[in-house]
């Protein structure tokens, strides 16, 4: 059987495959991603597997990848992959595997005999407890509460979430998919990550937590939803006035953060419309110069201040965290959570884990949330629950895309 080495050029499929080989041989964790409007993709695997407790402090962590769930605030505690090992290729050109890689010189198995590994390690790695599909009804009663508390002044917004449970194609090409995500969602974080403490997740998600490159610090208000039409569907686009004021909630949420640290100097731009896959988003921006501001751990203040957002969550934080602890009978483990790269290469990019499918080897999890205001009407809010879980279902269950 034939060997790949470092002097033979190979495809970024043949790369992942290898790559998939060596991880789920070994049982090591991994997290693989592409950033938002980047042509690179990188590789993190971690030998070790460490639930590392406490609130994360990100400036004094070593280089890696970190995985936070939604909930657990008052017990912190975070999974983090160190990069133990490293990778980074182009997507435009082929690869070249170097002496360095723990790949180098391995024997491809095979797409049959990969596709069954690879199967079987997730479903080894799954969670063991079975999560029901949310039912329609249940959902709908659940944002009528919702807007029921908001009426009556308990609550501002809350963001119910939902579960879709679909059995995956038995053909399902994980390294395909991935490499078709990054395709379909040039401005979306894509991401590739397992292991036996978290179980395996893909998605390519839209929001920005929080990033820091060198002295700079941003982050992001993302809220309001609706279907991509046209040549030009920004254009296109017209927003109601409930997602208005959805989107002016989150902008306001992050401002009364500043506030809370009493930090004045910051820029910011929008509202503005962007593309998401072929949904549309109101987003605005907020920059920092940590240098300036005299606050060089501005990342580690503001992600704590910010996680959960009330983009996922609700204001106020504390009563939405309640009514949804209340309401939804499943945890959401690391959906609406957050993860990304921490310290590689000078940076640090924290995502909101939006458009996410949880695998476990025979189906898919498939997670969403609908913003609910006094001015929501339940069935449209399902209808976008719905939508979003599509965005990424689709990828799992259908042969060809």
């Amino acid at each position: 059987m034939e060997t790949i080495s470092s002097t033979k050029a190979i495809t970024h499929e043949v790369y992942l495959d290898l790559m998939l080989q060596y991880v789920f041989q070994e049982g090591f964790n991994f997290a693989v991603w592409r950033k938002p409007k980047s042509n690179q993709l990188e590789i993190v695997i971690d030998s070790d597997q460490v639930l590392r407790k406490g609130k994360p402090q990100l400036e004094d962590l070593p280089a890696g990848f970190i995985a936070h769930t939604f909930e657990d605030r008052t017990s912190p505690e975070f999974f983090f992959l160190e990069a133990k090992e490293y990778y980074s290729f182009d997507l435009n050109t082929p690869v070249e595997i170097e002496e360095n890689h723990s790949f180098a010189g391995k024997a491809p198995i095979g797409k049959s005999k990969l596709q069954k590994l690879v199967h079987e390690g997730i479903r080894k790695s799954a969670n063991k407890t079975e999560v029901q599909e949310t039912d329609k009804k249940a959902f709908i009663d659940q944002v009528n509460k919702g807007i029921e508390q908001i009426q009556s002044g308990q609550l501002i917004k809350v963001v119910p979430a939902k579960i879709k449970k679909q059995k995956l194609n038995p053909s399902l090409d994980l390294s395909q998919t991935f490499l078709k995500l990054c395709e379909t969602y040039p401005n979306a974080f894509v991401n590739f990550v397992h292991s036996p403490l978290f179980g395996t997740w893909m998605g390519a998600s839209p929001e920005v937590l929080i990033k820091t490159e060198g002295t700079a610090f941003s982050t992001m208000a993302l809220a309001g939803t609706q279907k991509a039409f046209g040549e030009n569907p920004l254009k296109n686009a017209a927003w109601t006035q409930k997602e208005i004021e959805e989107q002016a909630l989150v902008s306001r949420y992050i401002v009364n953060c500043f506030k809370k640290i009493r930090l004045r100097e910051y820029e910011e731009k929008g509202p503005k419309t962007v593309l998401a896959g072929n949904l549309l988003h109101l987003r605005s921006d907020f920059n920092v110069d940590m240098e300036a501001t005299n606050f060089p751990q501005l990342g580690s203040t503001m992600l704590e201040l910010l996680h959960p957002t009330s983009a996922v969550c609700g204001m106020p934080r504390q009563a939405a965290l309640d009514f949804i602890a209340e309401q939804e009978d499943f945890k959401r483990s690391l959906f609406a959570g957050y993860f990304g790269p921490v310290n590689i290469q000078d940076a640090t990019s924290i995502y909101v884990n939006l458009r996410t499918v949880q695998l476990t080897g025979d189906h898919a999890y498939l997670y969403a949330g609908a913003g609910i205001t006094e001015d929501s009407i339940a069935v449209k809010e399902w209808e976008e629950t719905e939508m979003k879980c599509d965005i990424i279902g689709r990828f799992f269950t259908k042969e060809k895309i």
